[in-house]
């Protein structure tokens, strides 16, 4: 039936034609009716709750694709190599991974001495004390426990070298806001993840 029905519009060119124009105007309305997908652009995404100061690994990111109105400034894009990276403060599930997340390679490089490792700790007096301190400061951490009417305060780990403060080197006072990123032993490192959890952390700033 279709086929006879073309031959009959063939045979009459203007009827034909104007079928032609007709098919042609149903399928651009057609196109212009049907919903565009928003551009979106493929980041790494936190795969589940991670905590500061550990290295990423395969299983804690995964790719995502997400509009673009939804990817934050500084999103690490899925070319770009996250694993192995040091997360500089902690991150929720479904979190686009940013620059500010993750400690720079050349913070690692950057260690003053064999065997030490980068610590991030975030500061009990926030943005306001880690405005006061650059990379390449000398410090000493202190911890202090009790309420404000009877503190005890401790030296925690002692001349201690900044090696980055996350919040104001990126421009952005975000989830990075109060933390400071040192160099320090093993030992050292371990004290002050243990305090972390109980004390209220500051620095000292030390004369070279």
């Amino acid at each position: 039936m279709l086929t006879s029905l073309v031959r009959r519009l063939a045979g009459e060119p203007r009827r034909f034609a104007a079928a032609v124009c007709l098919g042609l105007a149903v399928l651009c309305a057609l196109q212009v009716l049907r919903p565009h997908s928003p551009p979106t652009r493929a980041v790494w995404v936190v795969a589940h709750d991670v905590d500061g100061g550990a290295p990423l690994t395969a299983h804690d990111v995964r790719p995502e694709r997400l509009p673009l109105r939804l990817v934050p400034r500084g999103a690490l894009l899925v070319r770009e190599r996250v694993v192995g990276r040091l997360v500089a403060a902690p991150m929720r599930a479904g979190e686009p991974v940013t620059d500010v997340r993750l400690l720079e390679p050349s913070l690692l490089a950057a260690l003053p001495e064999p065997g030490l490792v980068a610590v991030p700790i975030r500061l009990a007096d926030g943005p306001a004390a880690a405005a006061l301190t650059r990379a390449g400061d000398l410090v000493d951490v202190l911890g202090t426990t009790g309420d404000d009417s009877a503190p005890t305060t401790q030296v925690i780990a002692a001349k201690l070298t900044v090696l980055a403060v996350p919040a104001r080197d990126s421009g952005q006072d975000d989830g990075g806001a109060g933390l400071v990123v040192v160099a320090a032993t093993d030992a050292q490192a371990a004290r002050l993840a243990g305090a972390a959890a109980t004390t209220r952390l500051s620095l000292v700033l030390l004369r070279r």
